[in-house]
């Protein structure tokens, strides 16, 4: 089974926030990002629009019926509120994934309490199914909370990785590392979907992809956009969907390289301009 790599834009949204300008594009990175192999989209509109806002995600799922014809999984992630479901409902992404964070939430650091919220979230899976959308629980690495989301109607869930990605190379990775994997086997058992995500990059993520070949996706944000800083998009998405290939190893020697060619530029020889080119490398240890 191909692990699907969908990447989250939230990184890009919150550098054009920063100023009051129209760029960097998100829907415009969206399509640079796809056109480099990625295989979805993950946006996570919050109600203070601190990065994607919900203009962001009109366009680009406009640009995705226009350009892909549904071909790209898009996935809109937030705390089901009523904008948050009525967006959803309006844009009918392929996937819904529900996190349980409070509007001031730095980031999504836990999954949910299913039992406290549980009249909550089937109404909520029942309405969004409705609209013909996939729902995927945001749940913490644990077979409990896996069996939970199967009772109340999620069709997947996505496993939070925080604690294992916090925790590798460290002397807990491996009690980190097999809470993933016995709630992944427990999501297998019970027949629901399985994706993950949550500081995976490019050390952490060959190792859980060989434990888990039954993975359906995983969403990479952070850690994304700061390997682009160094290899570029098109860089970034090769190495990721390398990471991702079964027999990936990221113990094994070797080394990438990848190469841009700047230039030509008009460089001043004595009394003639001569044309320069520059060639960059980026190398990545895997």
């Amino acid at each position: 089974m191909q692990t699907k790599l969908s990447i989250n834009l939230n990184k890009v949204a919150l550098l054009r926030n920063q100023r009051d300008m129209p760029y960097p594009s998100v829907t415009e990175a969206a399509q640079m990002v796809l056109a480099a192999g990625a295989n979805g989209i993950t946006v996570h509109p919050r109600p203070d629009e601190r990065h994607i806002r919900r203009q962001d995600a009109r366009e680009i799922s406009a640009m995705l019926r226009a350009n892909y014809n549904g071909s790209i999984e898009y996935n809109i992630e937030g705390y089901p509120s009523e904008d948050w479901i009525a967006l959803v409902k309006e844009l009918r992404p392929d996937q819904a994934t529900l996190v349980p964070d409070p509007p001031d939430a730095h980031t999504s650091d836990h999954g949910w309490d299913i039992e406290a919220h549980r009249a909550y979230l089937e109404r909520v899976i029942a309405d969004i199914h409705e609209a013909g959308v996939r729902v995927s629980l945001f749940v913490d690495a644990d077979p409990e909370a896996v069996r939970l989301a199967k009772s109340v109607g999620a069709d997947r869930v996505e496993l939070y990785t925080g604690p294992y990605g916090f925790s590798y190379g460290k002397k807990d990775e491996e009690e980190e590392f097999e809470r993933i994997v016995s709630a992944a086997e427990a999501a297998r058992e019970v027949g629901l979907g399985l994706n993950a995500g949550h500081d995976l990059n490019l050390e952490n993520l060959p190792k859980l992809r060989r434990a888990l070949p039954w993975l359906q996706e995983v969403s990479i944000g952070h850690a994304f956009t700061a390997d682009a800083l160094r290899l570029s998009y098109a860089g970034a998405i090769r190495a990721y969907l390398e990471a991702l290939e079964p027999g990936h190893d990221v113990d094994r020697v070797g080394r990438r390289v990848w190469s841009w060619r700047l230039g030509p530029f008009p460089v001043r020889h004595r009394r003639c301009w001569l044309p320069l080119e520059l060639e960059l490398e980026s190398q990545l240890l895997l």
